[in-house]
């Protein structure tokens, strides 16, 4: 391709909205452009990008065996209903009322669509195991889009959902998906951890999470760098904190602590750090208030609490309950003296004559502990790990970073197939239900997450697999015949000859433009035919990643290109 006959509109400077690297890099060099909040157009070389990341996808699904399908982006309120989730995406569906006063949400996944086809095309185990995948636009209401394609309102994903009879099957396709998304980020060239994970509102039991470390990642990893245990925030476990031993338990005794509130207001004026203070949280769970302990320097993962009370959400209580309860207002709660369920994480169970709140306004408790001042009811892991905590396997130091999700496979066991009744006859003419798995994919979140790991001051570093062109030649004067001839003697023959991806860039700009531009999109190879070539013969081929430079003739240089790809393509 000429730069003259495509559209390329790179910019000087980043625009003001942007924020992170990626975002800057891939309106500056280009690749898209913002429509609306939430919402971009992929122009040509964003185009080509996002093409070459479907392409690798699509080949490696195929190669597992999944079989693509294309579903709808419309979605009837009815299957959502169906499944239970409606309510689960709440705010976050997008919908519209058609003509006829239906109301019809676009998809922000396919479970339900996807399960519906299947429950009435498959009824028999002679037809599973199948995985059916597509390549489709999702679209949620995001409440604050931001970081460009990273976290947009509508964005690109590849979905694959696995059907089979028994879970030894689910296992399997769940270790080919597995397997198969290693493989579409190892040849994208990302740089990936998988983390074990909450399957969240997609349910079942087991999923992982593929992530790009990164400090502008929203998600949170927790990983032993020592044994290799990783998982995302709300799936973290730490090792139990020690019981503390050898402590004489001091009497209980009740202080005055003034329009003192907070964890911090209160630690300050008792002159007492947050780990040896317990906050009482008042949840409602089945439509009764129970009581949640926690260490005051620990948040409470209410991913973990739902689970331990075996629901699908818990809300905090309102204040009017939380009088009723406690009989103060907020900020004096403790576990003294209720008369509701308490339960208590961990590490709150290891504490001695901690500080708490004494349910009576303006004061709070010295010197409180379990069995003796109140009692507790359960005992479970329901926060979230912090710096210092022990790795729960090897007991090594927990290390808390950030990442990018780009991939997550679930096992999703038989929620959809229940709630929709996805059955099939098994070999005795048993009805059973089958058993799902989920996989996704952040078409989008590749390419993001990719720059984000590979730039410099100057733009993008593109891997081989995923650069718009592999090449680009630079006529330093366009307006020089022998320069111009040659240049597109070496356009043709790479293009035509060797079948290799170029972008011959000719316009009348002054060089310094041009190889700025050229750092800034990020072509792998760059080839000059600087003023001197008519003297030297000689062409100037220099790498965008390392800075290498290499004067070659030009009867050398597919072969020279050839080679460097080679060099490029390895790990």
């Amino acid at each position: 391709m000429k730069w003259s006959q495509t559209l390329i509109p790179t910019l000087k400077e980043s625009p003001s909205e942007a924020e992170i690297d990626s975002h800057k890099l891939m309106i500056r060099a280009g690749l898209i452009r913002r429509i609306t909040a939430g919402a971009y157009a992929y122009l040509p070389l964003g185009t080509l990008v996002l093409n070459k990341v479907i392409d690798i996808v699509r080949e490696e699904m195929n190669r597992a065996g999944a079989v693509e399908v294309f579903l709808p982006a419309l979605q009837p309120l009815d299957l959502l209903e169906e499944s239970g989730r409606l309510s689960v995406f709440g705010d976050d569906l997008i919908t519209f009322e058609d003509r006829h006063g239906k109301t019809t949400a676009l998809g922000p996944t396919h479970e339900e669509i996807v399960t519906d086809i299947v429950r009435n095309e498959i009824n028999s185990y002679r037809q599973l195991p199948i995985t059916l995948y597509q390549i489709q636009t999702k679209f949620r209401d995001e409440t604050r889009p931001r970081f460009g394609v990273l976290r947009s309102k509508e964005f690109i994903m590849k979905d694959a959902y696995s059907f089979d009879v028994d879970y030894e099957g689910l296992n399997k396709s769940y270790k080919s998906m597995y397997e198969a998304y290693c493989r579409i980020f190892d040849r994208c060239g990302i740089d990936y951890i998988v983390v074990e994970a909450d399957s969240g509102a997609m349910g079942g039991d087991v999923s992982h999470e593929f992530m790009v470390p990164s400090s502008v990642g929203e998600d949170i990893l927790i990983r032993c760098l020592k044994c290799g245990y990783s998982a995302n925030r709300e799936r973290a476990e730490a090792a139990p904190v020690p019981r503390e031993n050898h402590v004489s338990l001091q009497s209980l005794r009740e202080v005055p602590t003034p329009n003192k509130h907070t964890i911090q207001e209160v630690g300050g004026f008792l002159d007492v750090k947050p780990n040896r203070m317990v906050k009482t949280m008042i949840y409602i769970s089945n439509g009764q208030p129970i009581a949640v302990l926690l260490r005051g320097d620990h948040e409470v993962n209410e991913t973990k609490l739902t689970k331990v009370l075996g629901q699908e959400t818990v809300t905090l209580a309102d204040h009017n309950t939380i009088e009723h309860v406690t009989g103060a207002r907020v900020g004096f709660a403790g576990p003294v003296g209720l008369k509701i369920k308490i339960i208590a994480d961990q590490a709150v169970s290891t504490l001695c004559n901690f500080v708490t709140g004494a349910n009576k306004a303006d004061t709070h408790l010295l010197n409180v502990n379990p069995d003796r001042d109140f009692k507790i009811d359960q005992v479970a892991d329901i926060r979230y790990a912090v710096k210092g905590d022990k790795c729960p396997k090897c007991n090594h130091d927990l290390d808390i970073s950030q990442g990018i999700e780009i991939g997550h496979v679930f096992k999703l066991g038989t929620k959809y197939s229940d709630a929709l009744k996805a059955k099939f006859l098994d070999a005795n003419g048993k009805e059973k239900s089958m058993i799902m798995g989920c996989y996704g994919i952040g078409v989008n979140r590749i390419i993001a997450s990719l720059i984000e790991r590979s730039h410099d001051e100057n733009g993008i570093i593109w891997p081989l697999s995923l650069t718009p062109y592999k090449v680009i030649i630079i006529p330093v004067n366009v307006n020089d015949a022998n320069s111009m001839q040659m240049a597109n003697h070496i356009y043709d023959d790479l293009t035509n000859i060797a079948g290799i991806e170029v972008l011959l860039d000719d316009r009348d700009q002054r060089p310094g433009v041009k190889f700025k531009d050229a750092d800034l999109i990020g072509i792998p190879i760059k080839i000059v035919i600087g003023k001197k070539f008519a003297e030297t013969k000689e062409l100037e081929i220099k790498l965008r990643k390392s800075g290498e430079t290499f004067l070659t003739p030009p009867e050398e240089m597919r072969s020279r290109i050839e080679s460097l790809f080679e060099m490029l393509s390895k790990p």
